[in-house]
């Protein structure tokens, strides 16, 4: 016991230490599953697009005896770092790009340590596909050689391409370009290439086609979008040429030439034919068929015609050939063939110029009219020229030059040899301007090339440029203000109208013309544009003052403008005033004027203003005139009758005036007239008859006209209608028969006249005017056959009237007469002639005439039914 309790104290920590160490436990991960974002790493599947940096999983263990534990990845050698973590917190962050093309699986050890024990395991890490591959076409480029014949739909080529990609992003299908446009379709999904339905290849048209392919594949997530890729390729078909098409003759028409000088064997010229088929051409065989009457010979593999006489046996001076190409095939068989005329003309040596030639032969000059700009590149197809040289062979040779402004035009051909069609081209649009210059002109010169001669000839091209109808006609002015007087004779002009075209020739030309209401009386020259009146034109400033109308300036294209032209009738002073009578006849009451009125008919004043006054007056200074009105009055200081019996011994108190009227015009007119006023007092009797009495005092037979004259139209009226009555009814042996009862009214026992006061007038010319106003009721007829079933008493028979002093005028107003039937209605319109002296019986009369004229009407009482 002793013993035991006296051991030293470190040997005691010693054993504890052992103790200790002996029971430590390892650290260890937790293993949590394939889908487990925690634990160890195990199964851990990531898409190869994930973004560098993103935190992909958390190492997670525990250690048995709680102590802290820290994470460490480790990879093999040679292996790339793809992952890094967090030592404490076991956070796993990708660092580096994953691409499952590469590598689709990544080993990885994971440790945890607690300080004293480390565990380390080996994961395998799978790298998930993404779309990130496009289609690549394989054994590019791709080139296709098809013969033309090659039947439609026929299968020529397959395409192929590869995506990477597994799952939908690595399916491709195929599609061309231009599908409607090219020849050919593909397999969307083989990818074969053949010619569509229907449709043929034609080395001749096409001997090369570009088709351009694309390859898409299935599409697929990438990033979290769907993603499409596709790829394009150019397919390039050449197309195999095929025995299909003739031959062609080269550089036709053909000319030779055979000199006097050449030899028999000599070559005259070379046709060349090709064949039509370019890609794999047959040899061509050639052959005279006939024109050449045994002078020429033609080679059968070149083409080479030949002449076998010397030229003096040559019978004419042009032969025409006809050459026959045939193709010769591989196996020696003749199948197409085609034919060209030769023309051979028999020529001496070089003793001839080049010569130009027009359409009907020999020509120096040519001339083209053209208009201006026209584009660049046309021929000049209205210039027919040809070129020609009569020599042969090298003596015919000759160049062609245009010889003027420079850069305008060129020629074609620049060398000829024999002969050539001369073509001029268009080369600079911009310089073929007519405002620059009308007319172009060059010289075309052709001048012999090798011979020492140095033949040569020129020809002069003209070209005149017409301008293009671009500009409308304009007026100087819109509008034209003219005046012309209106006793200008017939064709008198107006005024000239001024517009300008700047185009030139017909298109610069003007044609004037006018119209509108108001142009009936002018005529416009078509040229000058002067505008006049009609030869019958009469102007009258009085009925119209002022004319206006459209004048027209237009193009021969129809091109036109207008302007409007108003034309002022100056008046001039060619009208008098005028009285209504020469010689007036006035009745004036002391204290009331009487006025005169003259008319002057001119349309404008001073032309139209009348002045008046009293030229003569016997005896003077009894009346006064108002210059501008025309009225007369007596003197203020006659104031009665007894004042003017003692100026005068005239004791009617008439006296006539001779009055002038003058209008203000320049030079001025006047007219006279004779007044003869008659002046009384005014009295206390008024109405109708007393004015007519009053009118009439003067010149009593005016009154006895008149009264006479309606008494011998109602006689006659009266007369014709018994007449009528009397013969109808002498006609008829029966009395005819009423189609109606009439129920009759009751009338008075006999028919009267009513007879109204007479209305006397008093015209403005100072006739002595007067219509007689009656009412009268005649019969009414129901059955209007006019066959009255009673017999009429028969009128007696008026007196004769007084007969009148002179024939009726036919102005007078009208008078009604009662018949039988109705009322007629002539009007008559009596005006007896002014007489000269007065009656004293006049008052008598005119009663004795009024009462005769009641008595007459009286007779013709209504007949009784």
């Amino acid at each position: 016991m002793k013993h035991v309790r006296h051991f030293t104290p470190s040997l005691f920590l010693s054993l504890v230490h052992v103790c200790l160490v002996q029971a430590n436990y390892a650290p260890y991960f937790f293993d949590n599953g394939a889908r487990s974002t925690n634990g160890n790493m195990a199964l851990l599947s990531l898409s190869e697009d994930t973004p560098v940096g993103t935190h992909v999983y958390t190492l997670n263990g525990t250690d048995p005896e709680g102590d802290p534990v820290t994470y460490d990845l480790t990879y093999e050698a040679g292996s790339r770092r793809y992952f890094s973590v967090d030592k404490n917190l076991g956070n796993v962050t990708l660092v580096e790009e994953l691409d499952r093309e590469k590598e689709d699986e990544l080993e990885v050890i994971v440790s945890i340590s607690d300080g004293l024990s480390t565990v380390s395991e080996k994961v395998r890490i799978l790298v998930m596909d993404a779309n990130d591959e496009s289609p690549e076409f394989i054994n590019t480029p791709y080139i296709v050689e098809v013969p033309e014949n090659t039947p439609s739909s026929s299968s020529i080529f397959k395409i192929e391409a590869i995506d990477k990609d597994t799952g939908s992003g690595g399916s491709i299908t195929y599609f061309l370009q231009n599908i409607h446009t090219n020849k050919f379709t593909i397999d969307r999904h083989s990818g074969v290439l053949r010619i569509k339905p229907g449709v043929t290849l034609d080395y001749e048209k096409s001997r090369t086609h570009f088709v351009v392919v694309v390859a898409k594949d299935g599409g697929g997530k990438l990033r979290g979008d769907n993603k499409v890729f596709s790829a394009t390729t150019t397919v390039t078909i050449n197309v195999e040429d095929v025995q299909d098409t003739p031959p062609m003759f080269i550089g036709t028409p053909y000319y030779g030439y055979v000199y006097e000088d050449t030899l028999a064997g000599s070559e005259v010229l070379t046709v060349v034919a090709l064949d039509g088929d370019r890609g794999k051409p047959n040899s061509i065989h050639y052959c005279i068929v006939n024109g050449d009457e045994g002078s020429f010979e033609i080679s059968n593999t070149t083409g080479a015609i030949s002449v076998i006489k010397s030229p003096n046996q040559l019978k004419k001076e042009v032969y025409e050939l006809k050459v026959k190409a045939s193709e010769v095939s591989q196996e020696g068989d003749i199948s197409q063939h085609t034919f060209a005329m030769v023309t051979i003309r028999v020529v001496d040596l070089n003793n001839h110029p080049p010569t130009f030639y027009g359409e009907n032969g020999p020509q120096s000059k040519f001339e083209l009219t053209m208009y201006e700009h026209p584009p660049e590149g046309e021929i000049l197809r209205g210039l027919k020229i040809t070129v020609n040289d009569s020599d042969q062979g090298a003596n015919a040779k000759f160049n062609l030059r245009l010889v003027g402004p420079g850069g305008i035009f060129r020629v074609v051909p620049q060398t000829v040899l024999n002969e050539a069609q001369v073509t001029i081209i268009v080369e600079n649009s911009a310089a073929i301007d007519y405002e620059s210059f009308k007319v172009l002109t060059f010289k075309l010169l052709a001048i012999e090339v090798n011979t020492p001669e140095k033949f040569s000839s020129t020809a002069d091209v003209v070209i005149r440029l017409l301008d293009t109808n671009d500009n409308v006609p304009k007026f100087s002015s819109d509008y034209y203000i003219a005046r012309i007087p209106e006793n200008s004779p017939g064709g008198s002009n107006v005024v000239a109208v001024t517009a300008t075209d700047p185009d030139s020739g017909l298109w610069g030309e003007i044609k004037y013309s006018i119209y509108g209401t108001g142009a009936d009386l002018f005529l416009i020259h078509p040229s000058t544009g002067i505008i006049y009146t009609q030869p019958w034109a009469v102007l009258d400033a009085e009925v119209n003052s002022k004319y206006n109308f459209y004048v027209k300036a237009e193009d021969t294209d129809g091109k036109y403008s207008l302007a409007e032209v108003f034309i002022t009738v100056l008046d001039v002073n060619d009208h008098s005033p005028e009285f209504n009578e020469n010689i007036q006849e006035k009745t004036m009451i002391i204290g009331s004027p009487v006025k005169i009125e003259a008319i002057d008919q001119d349309a404008e004043e001073p032309n139209n203003i009348v002045d008046y006054s009293i030229m003569q007056a016997d005896p003077a200074n009894v009346f006064d005139i108002d210059q501008s009105t025309g009225e007369i009055k007596l003197k203020s200081y006659i104031r009665s009758l007894d004042i003017i019996h003692n100026i005068t011994n005239n004791k009617d108190c008439i006296w006539s005036l001779v009055v002038q009227a003058k209008d203000r015009g320049s030079p001025s007119f006047s007219t006279t007239a004779v007044l003869k006023i008659d002046i009384t007092e005014e009295t206390l009797h008024k109405g109708p008859m007393a004015a007519f009495l009053m009118q009439t005092k003067d010149n009593p037979m005016k009154a006895l006209g008149v009264l006479a004259g309606v008494m011998g139209i109602m006689v006659l009226i009266t007369i014709m209608i018994s007449t009528a009555m009397f013969w109808r009814n002498k006609r008829s042996n029966k009395v005819m028969p009423v189609r109606r009862i009439i129920k009759k009214r009751q009338m008075p026992p006999s028919r009267t006249v009513r007879m109204e006061w007479l209305k006397f007038k008093r015209p403005s010319n100072a006739a002595e005017k007067f219509v007689v106003e009656e009412d009268i009721k005649s019969l009414h007829n129901e059955n209007s056959n006019n066959n009255v079933q009673v017999v009429p008493v028969p009128p007696t028979a008026p007196l004769p009237p007084p007969p009148p002093a002179l024939a009726p005028r036919g102005d007078a107003p009208g008078w009604r007469v009662p018949t039988v039937s109705g009322s007629l209605t002539p009007k008559h319109i009596i005006k007896p002639p002014k007489k000269k002296g007065h009656s004293s019986t006049h008052n008598a009369l005119v009663s004795e005439l009024k009462m005769r004229f009641e008595k007459r009407n009286a007779a013709f009482g209504e007949p009784h039914i």
